[in-house]
């Protein structure tokens, strides 16, 4: 059994602990709400944007504009948004789970398969050496901004209409609720008029509109084609920065309740040993007393 005084020591160091898991969860918790309405404010806008493209796309020639253009695929980048921190439980290893399993079933289908990462935990994964990394940007998700994804769409573009790679998709945390986040898939490149139009979310789905457009769709899709990838990129970085706070706050809690259960064990212990300790001293003087008597 061991001793009081190791006992004692591990009771104040899984205390300790205990309050620093308690302060990051409060942290994390704070931290969420503001990703959350940051979220929640830019999800109707992507999602109406890409109403407004499939609304426009819907007459154009897609031979037309570079990046409607579809070819044989014969390389896929994948863009994976993951965090640049950890303690946020499986939610990174998610992921990039998910990017390993959609890597190994397009090997198998005989196409090469190359990364783009932002945020620090998928790139320094992937950054090994396993699959060729042709693009990250690490330390942008503590503080989102537009030119940070404007960067990303700019050189996953540069890729595809060099012909490097011949489809891109986008891999990121979905926020679904503060218990919940799930890795989602969404094609970026080359963007097609199936999908457009279809909202993620329920409350975003309603009537149709028609729209009337000046100057004519293929004069404004050529803006709006690129704008529309960086705001798809953006929408991915939100959504993973929200799913990330809340998937920490939740470890943060388990681990709290995982501190205070081992802190009832170890006193537990403590109790266990203390008791056999008194029990010990009270043999030894009932035993000197019988000696003196004898």
């Amino acid at each position: 059994m061991p001793s009081l005084k190791d006992v004692k020591i591990k009771i104040t160091g899984v205390k300790k602990t205990q309050q620093i898991t308690k302060a990051m969860n409060m942290v994390a918790a704070a931290k969420l709400r503001g990703a959350q309405k940051r979220m929640e404010d830019f999800r109707p806008y992507a999602e109406k944007f890409g109403t407004v493209m499939a609304e426009l796309s819907g007459s154009a020639n897609p031979n037309a504009f570079p990046l409607m253009a579809v070819r044989p695929v014969k390389t896929v980048l994948l863009l994976l948004v993951s965090s640049d921190r950890g303690l946020c439980g499986p939610f990174n290893s998610n992921l990039i789970n998910a990017a390993e399993k959609f890597a190994k079933n397009h090997k198998n289908e005989g196409r090469n398969v190359a990364l783009a990462c932002i945020g620090r935990k998928g790139a320094n994964y992937f950054g090994r050496g396993q699959y060729e990394l042709l693009y990250r940007s690490i330390d942008v998700m503590g503080n989102i901004q537009m030119f940070n994804a404007k960067q990303a769409g700019q050189e996953v573009m540069r890729l595809f209409l060099e012909e490097k790679v011949d489809e891109v998709q986008l891999l990121y945390g979905r926020f679904i609720n503060v218990a919940v986040q799930k890795p989602n898939f969404k094609r970026l490149l080359p963007i097609s008029k199936k999908g457009l139009g279809e909202p993620e979310s329920e409350e975003a789905k309603g009537p149709s509109a028609t729209y009337t457009y000046e100057p004519e769709p293929e004069q404004i899709l050529n803006q709006l084609l690129p704008m529309y990838v960086n705001v798809q990129i953006m929408h991915a970085m939100l959504e993973t920065a929200a799913s990330e706070q809340a998937a920490r706050m939740t470890s943060m809690d388990n681990a709290t309740r995982a501190c205070k259960d081992i802190i009832s064990n170890l006193t537990l212990v403590y109790n266990k040993a203390r008791q056999s300790s008194i029990t010990k001293e009270l043999m030894d003087i009932v035993g000197g007393a019988e000696a003196l008597k004898g």
